[in-house]
């Protein structure tokens, strides 16, 4: 299979469905977000997910779902934490180029607002800053490219984006 997918991965509120759906249009690509994907097939919320199954019954249902993704020239946005899942990656890495979408804490922190709406899968006491940290370098280490968007728009995200990959992508 040809890798000519690419994978936003990053932290809940750095913009990946966002970006994903610009980046699509950009290039005239197909777009998924693996979010929705995961409430199409469970027939749930994330929250819900969350709520019924616990933080590592989600997590398993993430890896599987993105670990059966079958794409071709398509921008796919992930879950914050699809990292957990190492076979997902793997396969991620496989069929396209993974893109880092980086900020720092702060702007995190304000984009967010209810975390608990967004689904976002907290370990029991853990802060959102303790979250940053733990998966900071897990999204550098499956990354293929970072790109930092602290001081970019969504314009500027994509032409990074598009400049970054296009060498890479066959």
């Amino acid at each position: 299979m040809k890798r000519n997918n690419i994978v936003l991965i990053g932290m809940p509120g750095a913009g990946k469905s966002t970006m994903g759906v610009v980046l699509a249009k950009v290039l005239g690509y197909q777009f998924l977000d693996a979010d929705l994907l995961i409430q199409k097939e469970e027939k749930r919320l994330l929250k819900d997910i969350i709520k019924e199954e616990g933080l590592e019954g989600f997590i398993n249902i993430e890896e599987r779902v993105n670990k059966n993704i079958q794409a071709n020239r398509t921008v796919i946005a992930t879950g914050g934490s699809v990292i957990y899942g190492e076979n997902a990656m793997e396969h991620l890495r496989e069929i396209g180029l993974v893109v880092y979408l980086q900020l720092g804490y702060e702007k995190i922190n304000s984009r967010l607002g209810n975390i608990k709406q967004r689904g976002v899968a907290l370990k029991k006491g853990q802060t959102l800053h303790d979250l940053y940290l733990e998966r900071c370098p897990l999204y550098e280490r499956y990354a293929h490219i970072t790109i930092n968007c602290e001081n970019l728009d969504i314009e500027g995200v994509v032409e990074a984006i598009v400049e970054g990959t296009k060498t890479i992508l066959e």
